[in-house]
């Protein structure tokens, strides 16, 4: 079932997804792990408010699938950071689908915090949990590429993530969003991919010059 609703995303099974080859991902494995996951959404969200989105095909389209689509879209990258993580996407996914990446999970809300420490732990990941503001992060502390996807004050984020990006800033929003005016002096951004399945969703990339 999750392959059939991850299609969209990925381009299974025909066996080509933008920016990798179908064949260099185990998704027998990830599918694994990403059911695993949803299940412990599915428990946590009972108890605190991981996601608004409460059924099991929305989650895995609405959110795996849009990582994953997002994950296609890294480029080579070596460090990853998922600023305002909140219930892991699309670091999550984008660690199970790429595992040579070192992720790092930023989120300072205390239970999704928690919530993403056992996912790490469940899921036998080796992503990092940064239980904190990504402003309180050493001022060295630098990634290939920083993903943002429904993170609040978007304007101050975007902002702050192009701080921390080496080479490129990737953002989930919409065609509405004006999410690029604090790139524009240090990056160049391309023109937005739309989201599958959305009716106004766009992935904005945005690339050190």
């Amino acid at each position: 079932m999750i392959g059939k609703l991850l299609e969209p995303y990925v381009g299974l099974p025909k066996g080509q997804a933008e920016g990798w080859a179908a064949e260099d991902v185990d998704w027998f494995a990830v599918h694994s792990k990403l059911l695993i996951y949803l299940e412990l959404i599915l428990k946590w969200n009972a108890r605190i408010n991981l996601t608004a989105i409460r059924t099991p095909e929305e989650i895995v389209q609405r959110h795996f699938g849009e990582s994953l689509f997002v994950g296609g879209h890294i480029g080579a990258c070596g460090t990853l950071l998922d600023f305002g993580s909140g219930a892991g996407f699309p670091g999550v996914p984008i660690q199970l689908l790429k595992p040579e990446v070192r992720v790092t999970l930023a989120e300072s809300h205390g239970k999704k915090a928690a919530f993403l420490h056992e996912v790490v732990r469940s899921l036998g990941l080796p992503t990092e949990v940064w239980a904190g503001r990504v402003e309180a992060m050493p001022p060295e502390r630098r990634f290939d590429a920083v993903v943002l996807r429904a993170v609040d004050d978007m304007e101050r984020a975007v902002c702050e993530a192009g701080l921390r990006a080496r080479e490129r800033v990737l953002i989930v929003g919409t065609a509405r969003q004006p999410i690029h005016a604090g790139l524009a002096e240090n990056f160049r951004m391309d023109e937005p991919v739309a989201l599958p399945v959305s009716n106004d969703g766009m992935l904005w990339i945005a690339h050190r010059r």
